[in-house]
């Protein structure tokens, strides 16, 4: 089950879900726009191996906008915080979005109960588009969780995504054993 705007409003004022900044603007019949932050990341190796650490170029968006270009996976940052501690968000891309040929995620759009970061946005293109800082990106959707969690992201100590941050972050892949 989704979470409509006036449950949204209402787990927030219980403090389940927190989003900073938070503007009411901001919030649809049953989820929550985000924004781009103001930095992205790239590969400094063409060539990308999942057993290895793959190191990433931070840089800011320029205030007349940066173009991205397909072909290159860049990696994007939410302009929003936040914490969700009794429910399962999912990320996707706005529909204005995806109209300009902008991918937000290649797979990773559900977040686990107790994620509390920003969100890495994993961001490719069709055609050479120009994206702005604080553009919104995306929309938050909230589904109910059936039966109790027992252990919550944040308290995980395996959890390869905890460290707060306000720029993206790259696979931690290597992380796992396999």
């Amino acid at each position: 089950m989704i979470l409509s705007d006036k449950r949204i409003l209402e787990e927030i004022e219980k403090g389940t879900i927190i989003i900073e900044p938070f503007d009411g603007e901001c919030l649809g019949t049953n989820s929550y726009d985000v924004h781009l932050g103001k930095y992205l990341a790239t590969y400094k190796d063409r060539i990308l191996d999942a057993k290895e650490h793959n190191a990433i170029t931070h840089f800011e968006i320029p205030k007349e906008g940066y173009v991205l270009h397909p072909g290159t996976l860049y990696l994007g940052v939410t302009l929003e915080y936040t914490e969700t501690h009794a429910h399962i968000p999912f990320l996707e891309g706005k529909s204005s979005t995806g109209r300009l040929g902008i991918d937000i995620h290649a797979t990773a759009g559900k977040g686990d109960v107790g994620f509390c970061n920003t969100w890495t946005l994993e961001i490719s293109c069709a055609q050479p588009v120009r994206i702005y800082a604080g553009m919104p990106i995306g929309q938050l959707i909230y589904f109910m969780v059936e039966g109790d969690i027992q252990t919550m992201y944040n308290a995980k100590t395996n959890a390869k995504y905890n460290n707060k941050t306000t720029k993206p972050v790259e696979s931690m892949m290597w992380k796992n054993k396999f």
